[in-house]
């Protein structure tokens, strides 16, 4: 069963599972009572010069992949990776990804789902 994505402002559903906030910064006009996630992993999110780099334009999608994936190697990054994998397992990929971004096919949630879509399970 491969992990979902969503974008935060949807509305949450008994099958989301195990609901996970990947973005550095809270979203715009989401009240955090409202959000009802069950973790925030804002370290796992791209630096602030790549997501402005990014600025999620189709076009630079294959080089931002590249370079987060990069950064997800090291430091704070790489712990919340790890910490999301883990969690991934936990939850036999009953698991969501949240994202604030407009653009749903263009985002780091859609480079983290690659990933640990990609790990064994349990």
């Amino acid at each position: 069963m491969p992990v979902n994505l969503k974008r935060i402002y949807d509305d949450a559903e008994e099958k989301d599972g195990y609901r996970v906030l990947v973005d550095g910064i809270w979203p715009r006009g989401m009240a955090k009572e409202d959000a009802k996630i069950n973790e925030w992993l804002k370290e796992i999110a791209p630096s602030n010069d790549l997501r402005k780099w990014f600025g999620h334009d189709p076009d630079k999608w294959e080089d931002f992949k590249s370079k987060y994936k990069q950064e997800l190697e090291s430091g704070k990054q790489q712990e919340a990776l790890e910490t999301l994998k883990q969690r991934t397992r936990e939850h036999n990929k009953n698991l969501t990804l949240l994202f604030g971004a407009k653009d749903e096919q263009h985002n780091q949630a859609q480079v983290l789902k690659e990933i640990v879509d990609h790990q064994p399970g349990k």
